[in-house]
């Protein structure tokens, strides 16, 4: 761990608040700033997490759904427990059918909200980063199809890149709304993007041909 990297996360002002709130990640004030703007929680009572790991998301999701709700998190790494009685956690990996079902089963019902902040090993060549990137969004597409109740909501992280219009398209062909939104606290020197999607109205109609 070099200096340089202790003293920019010194700096960083969300690390600084997550520390000081409790959250273990900074990025959990990019979903509190989603929220805040787009009131992804509204009527939410059961959430999905993919990607979950270390739980900063979860612990936002578990006070916004309140002791009532449930939350889901679902990582390849084990999360450490959050001591929070409405989150549940699964090691796993997205892509599996059998740990989307697993999801469902602990929900006890069909997803409100299903969040996706899953992220590849960042290997630093953009084009793979990117489509690494991109084929753990598709995964968290095809989870929240699986997933979420008809009306619900999701949030799934990109990497900017040229596959991210085809993947914009493919949501706005299931919800109502549809947004490209960067949050203040992703950082400056980071490419990630977050599509919010409100108003699921299941898979889109496939016409023969």
């Amino acid at each position: 761990m070099s200096r340089r990297w202790v003293e920019e996360r010194r700096r960083d002002v969300y690390w600084r608040m997550a520390k000081k709130m409790g959250y273990r990640s900074r990025a959990a004030f990019k979903l509190i700033q989603m929220d805040e703007k787009y009131r992804v929680f509204d009527g939410v009572k059961r959430v999905v997490d993919l990607g979950a790991a270390p739980g900063g998301w979860l612990q936002v999701a578990a006070e916004a759904v309140g002791s009532d709700g449930v939350v889901v998190g679902v990582d390849l790494k084990p999360i450490e427990p959050l001591d929070l009685p409405n989150v549940r956690t699964i090691v796993g990996d997205i892509t599996n059918p059998k740990v989307v079902e697993e999801a469902r089963r602990l929900l006890g019902g069909p997803a409100d909200l299903v969040l996706s902040d899953a992220s590849p090993n960042v290997s630093g060549i953009w084009e793979l980063d990117h489509e690494r990137q991109m084929r753990l969004a598709w995964a968290s597409l095809r989870a929240a199809e699986e997933l979420l109740r008809a009306g619900g909501n999701a949030v799934f992280k990109l990497f900017e890149g040229p596959e991210v219009p085809r993947f914009v398209r493919a949501v706005r062909e299931r919800f109502e709304f549809v947004k490209l939104t960067r949050p203040k606290a992703t950082k400056k020197a980071s490419s990630e993007i977050y599509v919010v999607a409100k108003g699921f109205r299941g898979w889109p109609t496939r016409t023969s041909s």
